[in-house]
């Protein structure tokens, strides 16, 4: 029987990008509007934060230590004991409206992140957004372009393919993946999502089938959704808030999925539940480790 409780008591204003730190035990999740890093244990104590300036898209852990943040200020490195930012990359410096979000470390130890594009309608194209890759090395390298809201970047076990959500634009995307040389090829459609259930992050579970958290700040319905590696609908489970923001597996078997949530006002009615993390338990899967990234 699947168990939905809440994790950590908060109210974020835009709980987003989950990583399960498999070395440390840890769950770290940040608050994007609020420039805020939290981490908690597997149940939910232990709570620390940090801030950072400015809106805070995604972080990843560093094998060296300390984490890799996407900011509105570029991409930092950041020192949990000091405090201490270091801008390694600011590709779209100067662009109003554009800032990095959702990002994820593949299994070679690179970052690929993405941009948004906050000042983009339906009608005004081509969208800014773009999709990265940065190196160990930490060398930056453009991957794609022509993103809206970007989000939930993620790899099928087998590293052939990888995948991308473009909340505004209703779709979740496919690409082929070479794992060796960090590239994206063959774009396609992999989920073509109702129009107002707005896709936003994502996971790739063990079996190689994708969770999307469908957010439903403007349909009312907050969804886990689990779509086969054919694309095909394969389960939903409902929330006790429709504004979900992002998940991903964890716990000392990585079986509790963990769900990030937000708190802005829509015209949906807003709730208690909004902004809090959740755990899911009792799903019958497991997620994938997450990489540290290696530069």
């Amino acid at each position: 029987m699947v168990d939905i409780s809440v994790c950590v008591d908060c109210r974020q204003t835009l709980g987003e990008g989950p990583v399960w730190d498999v070395y440390g035990q840890r769950l770290y999740f940040v608050d994007t509007a609020k420039g805020e890093i939290w981490r908690c244990a597997p149940d939910g104590s232990e709570v620390q934060t940090w801030q950072v300036p400015g809106e805070l898209g995604s972080l990843a852990l560093r094998k060296q230590g300390g984490a890799l943040l996407a900011l509105d200020s570029g991409l930092q490195l950041f020192d949990f004991e000091s405090g201490e930012l270091e801008c390694i990359a600011h590709p779209e410096a100067g662009k109003e409206g554009v800032r990095f979000n959702d990002g994820k470390v593949d299994r070679k130890g690179r970052f690929v992140v993405a941009s948004l594009d906050l000042k983009a309608s339906p009608t005004q194209t081509p969208w800014r957004g773009r999709l990265f890759r940065l190196d160990t090395d930490r060398s930056l390298h453009e991957l794609e372009t022509g993103f809206w809201i970007s989000n939930g970047p993620c790899w099928s076990p087998d590293d052939e393919q990888f995948y991308i959500t473009d909340s505004r634009a209703d779709a979740i995307y496919a690409y082929d993946w070479d794992a060796e040389a960090g590239r994206v090829s063959n774009k396609r459609v992999f989920v073509d999502v109702e129009k107002g259930s707005l896709p936003d992050g994502s996971t790739v579970d063990a079996e190689g089938y994708l969770w999307s958290a469908a957010c439903g700040a403007e349909n009312g319905k907050g969804e886990l959704r689990r779509y086969a590696p054919d694309g095909t609908l394969d389960r939903v489970v409902t929330m006790p808030t429709p504004r979900i923001t992002s998940l991903t597996f964890g716990g000392p078997n990585l079986d509790i999925a963990y769900v990030t949530t937000m708190s802005i006002p829509t015209n949906i009615p807003q709730t208690p539940m909004d902004g809090k993390l959740f755990a899911v338990r009792g799903l019958g899967v497991r997620g994938l480790a997450e990489p540290r990234f290696g530069g």
